[in-house]
């Protein structure tokens, strides 16, 4: 059984500072109900301000890594760490960074399907590798928002043996129907847990109203957030994952050399 904390949060667009210090506080309250895994959103440390990322971007993200990394160690606790807006060498991304409960670098994830909806094509480098890596044993992907909508791509990561599919996002309010429809397909098709978490709050174009849920192998809903901001918790048994594959052989059945 894992506890999971879904850190449901506002963004405050171009104040890393503050944003640094509200997801310092979600991973204080986290350990202190106990949570194994917490999981943050999307470009947390920025928000979608594209055109100013030379100023605000983390460089390297070595900020983000060192943050990660001590809180992880500190309190025993594995970090999805959402996203960040990322300061490369020549260029900027959208990476995500996991940490186990040792402090240790599990996941560094750039963002492979930029969304043209909301510029990121025209400012970030699209990555080009998986995300698969193990948390208490057990094997797990991460995604980021857009990346959802490519069925295939979530597959590829569980056929290659994830069982829990965690996703961060900055998904506006007007398409939310469309992020649960596609979350509890990812879940069936998959049979997998999807661990999804979304931010609340507005910046200049958009508002985002959360809806962070946990879906079980099923398909079954079994944590909805709602659109207030906060942490919030549920519990995962993840020998169910085993017994869905093992009543339905899905991945023995599949026909990859037609598809």
């Amino acid at each position: 059984m894992w506890k999971i904390a879904l850190c449901q949060t506002d963004v405050i667009f171009r104040h890393p500072k503050i944003n640094f210090d509200r997801i310092e506080q979600a991973i204080i309250e986290a350990a202190e109900n106990q949570a194994d895994v917490i999981i943050f959103p999307e470009m947390w440390n920025t928000g979608y301000c594209l055109d100013e990322l030379l100023e605000f971007a983390d460089i390297n993200g070595e900020k983000t890594k060192n943050f990660l990394s001590y809180y992880a160690k500190k309190y025993h606790l594995n970090i999805i760490g959402g996203s960040v807006a990322v300061h490369l060498e020549d260029s900027f991304a959208n990476i995500m960074y996991g940490f186990d409960e040792n402090g240790d670098l599990i996941s560094s994830y750039k963002k492979v399907h930029p969304f043209q909806l909301m510029d990121e094509h025209l400012y970030l480098e699209a990555g080009s590798d998986t995300n698969l890596f193990r948390i208490k044993d057990v094997p797990a992907a991460g995604f980021i928002c857009y990346d959802i909508r490519f069925p295939e791509w979530l597959r590829k990561h569980s056929a290659l043996g994830a069982e829990v599919l965690f996703v961060s996002a900055e998904w506006p309010e007007p398409r939310i129907d469309q992020w649960e429809k596609l979350l509890v397909a990812r879940a069936i098709e998959n049979q997998a847990f999807v661990v999804a978490v979304n931010r609340v709050g507005n910046d200049p174009a958009n508002h985002f109203n959360g809806h962070s849920l946990v879906i079980d192998p099923h398909g079954e809903i079994i944590l909805h957030a709602g659109e207030q901001e906060g942490n919030f918790y549920t519990t995962i048994n993840l020998e169910e994952v085993k017994t869905v594959r093992e009543s339905m052989p899905l991945f023995a059945d599949r026909r990859p050399e037609l598809y």
